[in-house]
C-alpha cells in the first residue's frame, strides 16, 4: 500500500504515468489531462515505452501465471521514479495492493514489488495528498454529479479529493447522486460473466444520475465510466460523460465519451 511521504521528506517530482489500457486505447485525452496536471503542480512527468497492461483482467480471473509475467514487466519498467501515478484507481490498487503478494515465493521480486508499491498513486490522491494541491485553474460552466468508483474508494480512499479540486473549477456546481459510491456493476471481467446482474447494477446507477439533474457525469475510472456512458446513451439521456481529470485540467472542450472525436490530428 502507498504511505504518504512525511512532511519533512522531500517531494516525488520525477513522476511515471502509468496511463492504462483503456486509457491509451479508447480515451487518450485522460493521459493528456493526468500529464497536464501533474506538470501543473511541478512533476517532469515521463511516460515509459516499455509499459503494458497492470495484468488486472488476468488476475481476476485467478490467472496468477500470466498475472506475475505481466507484473515483472511493469516493475522492470517503472524502476527509478520517485512516484508512479495512475489516472485510474482499478489500475492504481492492482500495483499498490496485488503486486507483492504475486510474489511471495520469490524473495528478490517481493522486494521489487514492494518498492513499486510503495511509490504508486491514483492521480487525484496524488496531486491533493501528497503534493498538496488545493486548486486548479479551469473553467466548467454547468451542473455535475460524481460517481466514486469501486477501487479507488475502497482500495485507495479516494473520495475527498476529487471533489476538493472540483470546488475550485470556476463555474462548476457539484450536485451529489443519492448513492454515489455504490458500484455501476462494470468490475472489468464481472460485466462479461455476469451481463444480466451488471446490466441491472447500471440501470440503478443511471436512474440515481438522472435524478439529480446534472449535465456532466464524472469519475476517476474509464471503465466505470465507458459502462455508464454505454447505459446512458441507450436509454437516450443527453447526459455528458468525461474523466474527472479531464475537466480539472481544463479539458472540458473535448467530446465527452461516446460523442465523435474534437481531437485533430496535431493533438494525438
Amino acid at each position: 500500500m502507498s504511505a504518504l511521504p512525511n512532511k519533512t521528506s522531500p517531494k516525488p517530482r520525477r513522476v511515471a504515468l502509468f496511463v492504462t489500457c483503456l486509457v491509451d486505447l479508447f480515451r487518450p485525452s485522460v493521459g493528456f489531462a493526468a500529464v497536464k496536471l501533474l506538470e501543473d503542480a511541478g512533476c517532469t512527468v515521463e511516460v515509459p515505452p516499455l509499459q503494458v497492461c497492470c495484468g488486472q483482467p488476468a488476475y481476476n480471473s485467478g490467472d496468477r501465471a500470466t498475472t506475475r509475467a505481466i507484473a515483472a514487466q511493469v516493475i522492470e519498467a517503472f524502476e527509478g521514479y520517485d512516484a508512479v501515478v495512475a489516472p485510474s484507481g482499478s489500475c492504481g490498487g492492482m500495483l499498490s495492493h496485488h503486486y507483492p503478494g504475486l510474489f511471495d515465493d520469490d524473495p528478490a521480486m517481493k522486494a521489487r514489488a514492494e518498492n513499486l508499491a510503495g511509490r504508486s498513486y491514483e492521480l487525484m490522491a496524488f496531486l491533493v495528498d501528497v503534493l498538496g494541491v488545493t486548486k486548479v485553474t479551469a473553467r466548467y460552466d454547468g451542473v455535475v454529479t460524481y460517481h466514486d468508483s469501486c477501487s479507488g474508494l475502497r482500495e485507495l480512499g479516494v473520495k475527498e479529493q476529487p471533489r476538493r479540486l472540483l470546488g475550485s473549477v470556476t463555474g462548476l456546481r457539484l450536485s451529489e447522486m443519492k448513492s454515489p459510491e455504490v458500484c455501476c456493476g462494470f468490475g472489468g471481467t464481472f460485466c462479461v460473466k455476469y451481463p444480466e446482474i451488471s446490466n441491472a447494477m447500471v440501470g440503478e446507477k443511471s436512474a440515481d444520475i438522472t435524478s439529480v439533474g446534472a449535465g456532466t457525469l464524472l469519475a476517476g475510472d474509464l471503465g466505470c465510466l465507458m459502462n455508464m456512458a454505454g447505459k446512458l446513451q441507450r436509454e437516450g439521456s443527453t447526459v455528458k460523460v468525461r474523466h474527472v481529470a479531464e475537466v480539472l485540467a481544463d479539458m472540458g472542450d473535448v467530446a465527452a465519451i461516446g460523442e465523435p472525436s474534437t481531437l485533430d490530428s496535431g493533438t494525438r
